[in-house]
């Protein structure tokens, strides 16, 4: 079930900008091939104060045009995503996946997908073809480290947030916990408040 609810203390022009402040989707930077790249950071994502609908549209009116009629990548980030703060559910997922223009979903040419984990690949696995046409699945590929992804995408036309490079380095030291064989808690990230996510979910960032 999603974590969305139909109730929003937010109204739709508040959630469209809390979107745009919290920065979760960027068309910024390209890869080795030259594609433009969508930059998606799943943790800074608020799932229990956005609805599926406004997600839709801020997509549509956004980022859609940002991408133009050229094929792309996305980079989707999963460092740190939680599944009762961040993750909208399947159903959210789908409904904006079917929304998607057709002629976007063919000029999408790959899915990265950064530090998995063990539950996000058993799930893929097993669902993903259910959930999501075979034509996505094939394009998603797993990245477990950011030096992988520099293999891809052009590092330094991409920012990615000191939090992940943190985690990455944690994960050097403690590869078990690519599998669930050793858990990531507690962890301390030193990021500024500026790029906290829970800090700008308060009213002051909309106003």
């Amino acid at each position: 079930m999603s974590n969305i609810s139909s109730s929003f203390t937010l109204s739709q022009s508040q959630q469209q900008h809390l979107l745009e402040k919290l920065d979760v989707f960027k068309v910024k930077g390209r890869d080795k091939r030259g594609r433009n790249v969508l930059l998606i950071i799943g943790k800074y994502f608020p799932a229990r104060m956005v609805s599926s609908e406004v997600l839709k549209k801020y997509l549509e009116e956004t980022i859609y045009p940002k991408l133009g009629a050229k094929p792309f990548s996305v980079v989707y980030v999963h460092t740190d995503v939680q599944k009762s703060e961040n993750f909208p559910g399947i159903s959210v997922l789908r409904s904006v996946y079917d929304a998607i223009p057709m002629n976007l979903k063919n000029n999408l040419e790959v899915v990265y997908f950064l530090h998995p984990g063990l539950q996000a690949r058993l799930f893929l696995a097993t669902f993903g073809r259910l959930f999501f046409d075979g034509g996505l699945y094939s394009k998603l590929k797993y990245v477990s480290r950011l030096e992988f992804l520099w293999d891809h995408v052009r590092r330094l036309e991409m920012k990615i947030p000191d939090f992940v490079h943190d985690h990455d380095e944690e994960l050097e030291y403690h590869p078990m916990m690519d599998y669930g064989l050793e858990s990531d808690h507690p962890r301390v990230y030193t990021e500024p408040p500026s790029m906290d996510p829970i800090s700008m979910y308060s009213m002051r960032c909309i106003a």
